[in-house]
């Protein structure tokens, strides 16, 4: 046995930090502030490396400088940073657009989320900026292991590459453990839930969250023929206790500094922004949440919320010039 293994050593996760530029159509600059005090803060860990869980953006699923300005961001870190995408990164999980009806508007706020599915281009714009976006690799006897689950059912050229990465994970050298990351939920409750129905304004929030079946059961075998212990999930940005299935913990965590969703949901819940400590030792990994120095409330924000039409983004209101455009 290596004796540095018998040291205890910690990793970081982190996930939605949703980085914005006050050149677009909408910033929410309360969002940059909290994460800007979180990174600070991952900056004085004496950790050996760092997970993000995606969403790195506010608007990277079209913005190609937001994608840019959160690798300038990430590259101050000065441990190595292991990122996946989310759906603002790189565009929302994959549905027919003929086949759906919009997001229900009751507020008229404009919320057109099937609309803006991910593309082959955009995922393989995110890649050429970060690197693949499914990765695994070991470190002290650890594997850590991120995928974009959402390109699962999306019949994109990146689907294929997916499949035969999570077909992989089992027949890798094992490891004494397994942390895997992903941004959507893998489910809301439970493996076994129906598909939910984006057409249902009552099962839409499920759909939209969510990995939906066939799929996410096939992933869920993947992950426990791999020996996954940890799996981290991000994208709702409200934390639930740590939920123990099959031998695997799975953690939805809080958000790095986007706002809280589902949270009249459920009554054990963490709206606070912050990241996870994740210590390895002889008795297991321990994960810790680590509250961020900054929980300001909203102020300066403007600008529509969702996900709004491009033809429907009114670039005039950028507060910083010259503004950006769409990609």
């Amino acid at each position: 046995m290596n004796s540095s293994s018998l040291i205890p050593w910690s990793f970081l996760h982190v996930n939605d930090s949703h980085m914005g530029t006050p050149r677009s159509y909408r910033f929410r600059p309360a969002i940059n502030q909290r994460w800007a005090a979180i990174k600070s803060q991952i900056k004085g860990e004496s950790a050996d490396l760092l997970l993000h869980g995606g969403d790195l953006t506010r608007d990277g699923q079209t913005h190609i400088f937001e994608l840019r300005q959160a690798a300038e961001d990430l590259a101050s870190i000065p441990f190595p940073v292991h990122v996946i995408p989310g759906n603002m990164d790189v565009g929302n999980k994959h549905t027919s657009v003929n086949g759906a009806k919009k997001r229900w508007d009751p507020l008229g706020l404009g919320w057109y989320d099937p609309e803006l599915n991910m593309t082959a281009e955009r995922l393989e714009l995110f890649a050429q900026i970060y690197g693949d976006i499914n990765w695994t690799f070991t470190h002290k006897d650890v594997r850590f292991s991120g995928f974009y689950a959402a390109v699962a059912g999306s019949g994109l050229p990146q689907e294929h590459k997916f499949w035969k990465f999570m077909e992989s994970l089992p027949t890798l050298e094992k490891t004494k453990h397994h942390v895997a990351v992903m941004h959507y939920w893998l489910f809301m409750e439970h493996p076994d839930e129906p598909d939910w129905d984006l057409t249902d304004e009552e099962e839409y929030d499920n759909w939209y969250f969510s990995i939906s079946p066939p799929h996410r059961q096939r992933i869920w075998e993947f992950l426990q023929q791999a020996g996954v212990e940890i799996l981290f999930c991000g994208h709702v940005h409200t934390a639930r206790p740590v939920q123990h299935l099959d031998g695997i913990r799975i953690y939805r965590t809080q958000a790095a500094g986007n706002t809280a969703q589902l949270t009249d949901r459920w009554n054990e819940i963490d709206t606070r922004f912050g990241y996870h400590r994740c210590t390895v030792s002889e008795t297991g990994i321990d994960v810790e949440f680590v509250l961020g120095h900054n929980q300001c409330e909203e102020f300066g924000t403007y600008g529509p919320l969702g996900h709004p039409r491009v033809e429907d983004r009114d670039y005039s209101a950028a507060q910083q010039h010259p503004p950006i455009k769409p990609d």
